[in-house]
Formats: structure tokens, C-alpha cells, sequence
């Protein structure tokens, strides 16, 4: 038992965390109060970065996300990850990445362009973006 105790006082010291199971039948659409965050408390200061929600891997997995994007090597597009160094602390950059999947271009990452989403809704735009920048 005090392995047990050991083990979990660890996992919390070191911010680790248990997947989260998402049922995604009722809704492609996660909520937004259902992203997990993690806090990370360094020095002084203390910054909260959302973790990357199932539910929206899921609904990203169904659209064409994947086809192009990876979330740690680079295919066509940019690498999730790539995509979250360059834009997670740039103000703005959510709305406009949401802009940037909703219409498309090219130029950011090559010559090679991303195409437009606008079946996509704002709300799935702004969780899937939530989604890339937790990487």
C-alpha cells in the first residue's frame, strides 16, 4: 500500500495525469468546459495549458485533419506540435488559425496550400485549434 501512496503522490507531484475517456456519440462538439487543463507552477508565476481533448481528436480524425498534419512529424502541413511552438503564445493566434483552417492559403509553411474547412463549425474551428495549440 505505501507503494501505492508513493506512486500517486509522485504522479502528482510531477503533474502526470490518467487519459480521459470522451463519449463522443451524443455530440461531435465537446463542450468547452470539459478540456482539462495543467497547471504549471514554475518560480513565481503559475500558466494554465489546456491538455489536448479525445473528443476532439476524434471529430478531427473524421474530418481531414490528419490527412496533411501529424501531431509530432511533419507530412504535408506543419506537425501539430510545430503549429503550437510557433503560435501558443502569440496574441491572437487563435482566432486567427480558426480563420486560417476555416478559408484556407498558403504561405506560412510553404508553398503548398491548406485547403478551406467551411463545413467546419465555430465551435468545432475553436475546439480543434484549442486542440493543436495543447500540443
Amino acid at each position: 500500500m505505501k507503494t501505492i501512496k508513493t506512486a500517486l503522490a509522485l504522479g502528482l507531484v510531477l503533474g502526470l495525469t490518467l487519459p480521459l475517456v470522451a463519449d463522443v456519440s451524443s455530440d461531435a462538439t465537446p463542450a468547452a468546459s470539459t478540456t482539462p487543463t495543467v497547471h504549471h507552477h514554475r518560480h513565481h508565476k503559475s500558466k494554465t495549458v489546456a491538455k489536448p481533448d479525445p473528443a476532439t481528436e476524434i471529430m478531427m480524425k473524421q474530418s481531414d485533419c490528419f490527412t496533411c498534419h501529424s501531431a509530432t512529424q511533419k507530412i504535408i502541413g506543419p506537425s501539430y506540435t510545430d503549429v503550437a511552438a510557433k503560435y501558443r503564445n502569440t496574441p491572437g493566434a487563435e482566432d486567427m488559425l480558426v480563420k486560417k483552417v476555416s478559408e484556407g492559403g498558403s504561405g506560412n509553411w510553404g508553398a503548398v496550400p491548406m485547403v478551406a474547412h467551411p463545413q467546419l463549425s465555430d465551435a468545432q474551428l475553436h475546439a480543434m485549434v484549442k486542440w493543436v495549440l495543447a500540443h
